[in-house]
Order: C-alpha cells, then structure tokens, then sequence
C-alpha cells in the first residue's frame, strides 16, 4: 500500500512515530511523510520514509495561509495516490481530514491535544470546533490520547464515526528502560518542556527559589527551548544558583538518569504528556496536575502526586512532601511508575491498534 503522513513538524513524528512508521515499512508499504524540512528530515529518511517539504504555519491563524495548507494536501494526495493517509496535531487533522473527504480518500485521525484555540473559548473556539465538524465527519477513524478531548468533540458533534482513546503515543519501554536510581545525597528535580507560560514554568520557579532558600540538598534542572519572555528569568535565577538551565536537548535521557523526580506542572491542554510516559518508564516518580493528559499518568502517592493547575503553593508542597520521604520510599515510587507504563502505555500497544485499523479499513 502507498500510506501518506501528515504532519507539523519532524522531532514529534520521529521521536513519537518512528517504530509505527519502521512497522509500516517493513510490512512493505511505501510511507510517505509530509511536513516543514527540518533537521529531522534524513532521519526519517533514513528509516525508508519519502519526504514531500510541505510548509505549515503552526500557530498562525491567517485563513489564506491555512487555505493554502488544504490546497497543498489535496493536491499531495492526488499526485501519491494514497491507500490511507494518517495525520497527526491539529492543522494535519483539520486540512488534511478535510482534503481526504474531498479526494474521498481513507483517512485515520489522532488528536494529539486541542490546544489553546479550544480550551480558551470564544470565536476562535467555534471555528475551530466548525473547522473539526466539517474535516473530520467522514474519515474512518479518530485516535484521541484522552477521555476529555473524546468528550469535547463528541459533545460538539464534531465526531460521528468510530473512534477510541490511545494510551498517548505510548513509550517505547526498550528505549527509555528502567534506570537505577540516583544516589540520595542530593535531590534532582527536573522540569523538561518547552519553556512557556502554560507548561507551568513561573510555578516549578516559584517552588525553586522557595525550596533552594529552605534545603541545601536539592537542585533544580531545566530541559527544553525557551520563549524569549523567559531568557532573562532564567538567566537571573541561573547566575543566582536557584536553578540550572540546558537549553534545548535532542536527547533527554542522561537527564532521566541524574533526575530523582520529574515535575510536570503544565496546564496547557495535552494530549498525553510524553515527558510523563519517559520518566515514569526509566523509574523517577512524577509531579504532575490533575489535567487530562497529566494526571492519568499518576497514581497519587503511588508513583507521584498531582497537584491543582497554576497553584504555586500546592506545587511547593507536593515537592516538599517527596522531598522529605525516605530514599527506599522514592525508589519504590520508581518502580511503581515503571510498572504502570508497562501495563497501560507501552508503545506496542499504539503500534498493534493502527495496524489493525488500517488493516480493517483497506481490506473493506
């Protein structure tokens, strides 16, 4: 089969989709992906993918570049010819849903997360609720990595024909496997995500400079791209010793590997949050918000503990809690959070489920 992915950008396909994309290559299908060229590019390259540069403005809003977007997918799919295609992140999902009930070609959708335009109401929520109703009414299946984001779009009438919940994307439990945990003279908090406001950064900050003034014992690592709102924070508190910042990584790993416990205070609307799914997979307990996409993730107490969205105080208290818990009981905490992942979100799973669906849909 020609099976065509669609796309926003090459680290998320490559990094989350690559054993799925290897799957449907060695079952001797001809892979297609379309996204902006990025350094990911040979990579996927490399696995057997073909790739078509296809530009797309990820957070713009403008109707003529987006309308474009739809032109440029209409016109991929009618020049490949493809069996299925598979989109991913919400501008795939809305102009290439929409281009396949065009082009009247078998289309799999995943919503990855709804992002701000749904969670924050208003005009652009209904747009983008009509764009959802409109694309997605005749593909043939929607993956969500969530229960609230099915309700949301089942509530909206946006979906009306099969669709089921993903454990996220999954880990891949072989990669990022079982780590031994780190020496308790001093504890490492780590906090890996882009550098934003909605991913909890101002909180995991305020609980740093809380913390680092009441233990000596304790650090606080910062992983990922930063908006340029927050380079001079960061910059302050690094000069000061509140905090250790290492910019953007393309591998995390050796991070799982120092960290004692991963904390995720985000409130951005998530699908799945992969940070979680990584470190409770190498064994470091988690801190994360009772948000869909976060908090599935935890079993409070068990592998880690949640906390309420943008609460500075409940955040401070929840790290101050694990923080004075024994060592055998954090490491304990670890191999909890391992086991979860291996019962409920091992990629294999995500794997087996497309599969089978595109099985399902080709042969009808």
């Amino acid at each position: 089969m020609r099976i065509l992915v669609l796309a926003n950008f090459g680290m998320g396909l490559y990094n989350f989709r690559k054993e799925l994309l290897k799957e449907l290559i060695k079952n001797n299908h001809e892979v297609f992906i379309s996204l902006p060229k990025d350094e990911y590019k040979p990579k996927l390259e490399e696995i057997g993918c073909e790739f078509i540069d296809t530009p797309v403005s990820r957070r713009g809003t403008n109707p003529i570049t987006d309308f474009k977007l739809f032109m440029n997918y209409k016109k991929i799919i009618k020049e490949i010819k493809p069996d299925i295609v598979l989109t991913y992140t919400i501008k795939p999902n809305v102009y290439g849903g929409l281009a396949c009930r065009v082009t009247k070609t078998p289309c799999i959708v995943n919503i990855t997360g709804l992002g701000t335009a749904v969670e924050n109401g208003g005009v652009l929520q209904r747009i983008t609720l009509y764009l959802y109703r409109i694309s997605l009414k005749k593909v043939n299946c929607v993956f969500f990595q969530n229960e609230e984001n099915k309700k949301t779009l089942i509530k909206s009438k946006a979906i009306v024909g099969k669709n089921m919940v993903l454990p996220g994307s999954g880990v891949n439990l072989e990669h990022y496997n079982l780590m031994e945990y780190p020496k308790p003279q001093v504890v490492n908090f780590l906090f890996i995500s882009r550098i934003m406001k909605e991913k909890g950064i101002d909180q995991y900050l305020e609980a740093a400079s809380y913390l680092k003034q009441k233990y000596s014992n304790v650090n606080f690592h910062i992983v990922g791209f930063c908006e340029s709102e927050y380079k001079n924070k960061l910059t302050n508190m690094q000069d000061k010793g509140v905090i250790e910042y290492h910019g953007k990584q393309s591998d995390v790993k050796r991070f799982y590997e120092i960290s004692h416990c991963t904390v995720h205070p985000s409130y951005y609307p998530e699908g799945m949050s992969n940070v979680l799914l990584e470190s409770a997979a190498c064994g470091r307990p988690i801190i994360t918000t009772n948000r869909s996409g976060c908090g599935e993730v935890v079993d409070e107490g068990v592998n880690g503990y949640k906390v309420k969205p943008e609460n500075s105080n409940d955040l401070i208290e929840k790290m101050e809690k694990f923080l004075n818990l024994s060592y055998e009981t954090k490491v304990k905490m670890g191999l909890s959070g391992r086991r979860k992942v291996e019962i409920q979100f091992n990629r294999r799973t995500v794997i087996d489920t497309y599969l089978a669906e595109i099985h399902n849909i080709t042969e009808r």
